[in-house]
């Protein structure tokens, strides 16, 4: 079987047209399903970037919220009733709103707000400058430096700006976990400092963050939170109740499963093509095998060797290639919200096993097919 191998082998890449055809098929198809289905990823991420940087273990709120850019205020008996909890450790209010900045050279800016909890500051970002104490000061903000940073004129401790006729200092500066999705920066700022400076509605908690005493308490505080009207999910339900809306919800899931669709069709199709062609441009070497005593499992062997080779170093190619890409593009664009995960690396491994498992089946089919005599006598 070892000498079969060498000889598919050996057959395979001989032939240099046929087999850089067949790589460049399956790479280009794994390149464009990762990088679909990483895009994908990337938005998902982004889009539950609060949840990630407060990094809270349990969010309560409104039913109705779809995702976490969706508030829908709470009434503050909620948040003492959740402090009495059985199975709960500390339970705190956080703000998320947004807001228009009027910038220190006149021009306005949309940004997005989070009030943390004046006494705990729980979920506060990590500081590469400044005090996280002088968030207290008079009129103190801190901003948060990612691909949006810019957009407030890459401000400095020290910089002012305008909220809603109040005025607002920069007290620090800091990093996150996760950028935001929609393209605006984003200021922390004290809980009560937010509602004083932000127009809001009767009802102002967005959201309450729980940490239980154990996660064992985690059922108990959802079943207390569902009589009392509000829903308790935990980090990563949120996060999935957040995806599941980009996913079904918005065209953005149905677009980029079209597009991934495609690019397996494509791959599908050159890949499967190329490859019975080659087959039928070796039929008469595979019927001179046959002719001397080859056996059929060693003949579909050779096809399945073939098929199986030049799928999975297809499958690297195009996951290097695509990992290249983001890399780069992630330098020159900032915003580019693109990250290659497991998942995305399996769902591309799955489809290429079935084009292979297609392309070997129509070759196999072929060389079976082979009659010796009808060979020689040609």
């Amino acid at each position: 079987m070892t000498g079969i191998l060498k000889l598919a082998y050996k057959l395979l890449v001989n032939d240099k047209a046929k087999f850089t055809a067949l790589l460049v098929g399956i790479t280009f198809a794994v390149f464009l399903m990762i990088a679909m289905t990483s895009l994908f990823a990337g938005v998902l991420n982004r889009a539950s970037a609060t949840v990630i940087n407060l990094g809270a273990s349990v969010w309560i709120m409104d039913p109705s919220v779809q995702t976490v850019a969706n508030t829908i205020g709470m009434p503050d008996y909620v948040l003492d009733a959740v402090r009495s909890m059985q199975g709960v450790d500390y339970a705190v209010p956080v703000y998320s709103g947004g807001a228009l900045v009027k910038r220190a050279d006149g021009f306005y800016q949309s940004v997005t707000v989070v009030g943390l909890d004046d006494t705990s500051l729980f979920g506060r970002p990590k500081l590469i400058e400044g005090k996280i104490e002088d968030i207290y000061g008079e009129n103190g903000f801190i901003v948060v430096k990612d691909p949006e940073f810019p957009k407030l004129n890459n401000p400095g401790l020290g910089t002012e700006f305008e909220l809603n006729d109040h005025r607002g200092v920069i007290v620090g500066i800091a990093k996150v976990a996760s950028s935001g999705l929609f393209g605006v920066p984003t200021l922390y700022t004290t809980y009560e400092r937010a509602l004083q400076y932000i127009p809001n509605p009767r009802f102002t908690i967005s959201y309450v963050l729980v940490e239980p005493k154990s996660p064992s308490d985690i059922p108990n505080i959802k079943r207390q939170a569902e009589a009392l009207g509000y829903l308790a999910l935990t980090k990563t339900e949120f996060m999935s109740k957040i995806s599941d809306f980009y996913m079904f919800q918005t065209g953005l899931g149905m677009n980029l499963l079209i597009m991934t669709a495609m690019s397996f069709i494509v791959g599908l199709s050159i890949s499967g093509q190329t490859f019975y062609t080659f087959v039928l441009e070796n039929l008469e070497k595979f019927g001179a095998l046959k002719a001397i005593g080859t056996k059929s499992r060693e003949l579909i062997a050779t096809i399945v060797f073939q098929a199986s080779f030049t799928a999975l170093t297809g499958y690297g190619l195009g996951v290097g290639l695509c990992a290249a890409t983001i890399a780069l593009a992630k330098m020159k664009l900032p915003d580019y919200a693109a990250m290659i995960t497991f998942w995305n690396l399996g769902l591309a491994f799955i489809m290429v096993v079935v084009i292979a498992a297609v392309s070997g089946y129509f070759g196999v089919r072929k060389v079976l097919q082979i009659e010796p005599f009808d060979i020689f006598r040609g």
